[in-house]
């Protein structure tokens, strides 16, 4: 899974993160998905696939609640970080204790590895 580590002058700052960002008003989930992408990452989304959604209370009182939208995404293309990120990684399960994790995207790394290691019906 690909993760970002936030520079120092941004909002939580020098943490990892997913791809990511707000759905702008007029846009579509699917336009949102391939811009963002591509604006922090220079990479083409090639395919989406929905995954889950997770409810991200606010974590402080008058904090911001948020509903994440998580999707599994094929892309084309190097690597090329804009200014909000300083480093990436390709991180897999084991790796998670290694890297401090914002925006709750730590639960929902352990969610989708959790659900794609479980059995499907046939």
């Amino acid at each position: 899974m690909l993760v970002l580590r936030r520079q120092r002058d941004t909002f939580a700052a020098g943490a990892w993160c997913l791809p990511g960002g707000k759905v702008e008003y007029n846009q579509t989930v699917q336009d949102a998905i391939e811009k963002e992408l591509l604006e922090e990452t220079s990479m083409v989304c090639t395919s989406v696939k929905f995954l889950f959604y997770q409810d991200s209370l606010p974590l402080v009182p008058e904090g911001m609640h948020c509903i994440n939208l998580y999707f599994e995404c094929m892309v084309s293309g190097d690597i090329a970080l804009n200014r909000e990120s300083c480093e990436h990684a390709w991180i897999g399960p084991a790796d998670l204790q290694n890297y401090e994790i914002t925006f709750r995207n730590d639960l929902a790394l352990i969610r989708y590895w959790r659900e794609k290691n479980q059995p499907q019906p046939d």
